[in-house]
């Protein structure tokens, strides 16, 4: 921690509030002053005790709380950072509006800091077209969105909405706040890939990887909050796509292929984050599989599925920066001696490679990335959470 930050702690009424209480307790533990103003329908949610107990001050809920020391303006004016979180459809829409009819409200008109906000909300909201919306006025603003993730929501139900976890969260506050807001990418566009391939077997099994495409999705949300216009090229991923981006599904590699092809002409950067199969079996069973009676081995043959990378790298003419990346069980000096052969052999302008395991890179909420240039001796070392990441890889681009 180089400074204290003052902090706002919003929360709003959606059930992933307790996930609040782990990043207020975040926050006080590494000696920042928090401050927690938490919505009427919070307080449904989350308890007043627990808050002020966590926080170590008390809690404002009111507009009128506190009038004489103009409580509802002097937040906003003092906080290093304002996060939302949990941040409902509501929230989220009237904060696009500008709606100040509470507390919270008029902090977020009245702040001068960083805004961070961690959506969540059940998987048809967060697709509406009104929140997408909402969301791309707000990143246009400079808010910084942060999620959601896709996973187990209120009952039964699954999918894309799920607030990201409390770590995550604080991270990427900590970024916000200690990185100059920047639109060194306005007028730029920026094609991303993400996300892992399917290959599919038959019609119930597939070739595939660990991929969740934390590390794409952070650099669209990093490109997004520079200026640029960016277009995100997805297979499976565990977490949204990003609200405010150009989206196409590419569930396999011949289709990833075919899209990247078509539109990486058409922008400035592009960034191959995904995690494209390597092999597609040579015949796809039109039924399921069955296991033999006498437990015999069942043999698939597989074939190369085309290089997406090398074939725009490769493609005659081009003018765009290119920027693949490679995960390698390798580390130190063999991981940067295959990020060289890979950025020579693809012929792409800029590798980013990592290590990857069994615990890191893949899957995780943070990375270490060795950047290196074709032709140029130029190599850099990145970690941190995958936003900062990305944010240090856009800095290296630009």
């Amino acid at each position: 921690m180089t400074r204290q930050l003052r902090i706002v702690v919003g929360i709003t009424g959606g059930i992933a509030a307790y996930k609040a209480l782990s990043v207020v307790r975040a926050f006080v533990r590494d000696g920042h002053d928090v401050n927690v103003v938490a919505t009427d329908a919070a307080l449904e949610f989350v308890g007043r005790a627990s808050l002020e107990a966590l926080s170590r001050n008390p809690i404002s809920t009111g507009l009128y709380d506190d009038v004489a020391n103009v409580r509802h303006v002097q937040l906003g004016q003092t906080a290093d950072v304002v996060v939302v979180a949990p941040a409902t459809a509501n929230t989220l829409a009237n904060m696009a509006g500008g709606h100040a009819h509470d507390l919270l409200g008029n902090i977020l008109l009245a702040t001068r800091g960083r805004v961070v906000v961690a959506p969540a909300m059940h998987t048809e909201m967060w697709n509406h077209p009104a929140t997408q919306a909402n969301v791309a006025t707000l990143r246009a603003r400079g808010v910084s969105i942060v999620g959601p993730e896709t996973g187990n929501l209120t009952g039964d139900d699954s999918g894309v909405g799920r607030m990201v976890e409390p770590d995550s969260l604080v991270a990427a506050c900590y970024a916000a706040a200690h990185s100059p807001q920047r639109l060194d990418l306005v007028g730029k566009r920026i094609l991303i890939s993400g996300g892992g391939t399917r290959e599919q077997i038959d019609p119930v099994r597939f070739l595939g990887n660990r991929s969740s495409g934390r590390q794409a999705v952070a650099l669209a949300e990093a490109a997004l909050a520079r200026g640029a216009k960016v277009s995100f090229v997805h297979a499976f991923m565990d977490v949204a796509v990003p609200a405010g981006v150009d989206a196409h599904h590419t569930p396999t590699a011949a289709e990833m292929l075919e899209t990247m092809v078509q539109l990486s002409p058409q922008h400035d950067i592009v960034v191959m984050a995904a995690a494209v199969a390597d092999y597609r079996p040579v015949d796809i069973s039109d039924e399921k599989i069955k296991k033999s009676a006498d437990g015999a081995p069942v043999k698939l043959g597989l074939e190369q599925t085309a290089d997406v990378l090398a074939t725009i790298s490769q493609s005659p003419g081009r003018t765009n920066l290119i920027v693949g990346f490679a995960a390698e069980t390798a580390s130190g000096s063999a991981l940067e001696e295959l990020a060289r052969e890979k950025c020579e052999r693809k012929r792409c302008d800029v590798v980013a490679a990592n290590t990857v395991s069994w615990t890191e890179g893949i899957a995780s909420h943070d990375n270490a990335v060795t950047l290196v240039w074709r032709n140029t001796p130029k190599i850099e070392r990145i970690t941190g959470d995958k936003l900062s990441v990305a944010h240090r890889i856009l800095d290296m681009l630009v």
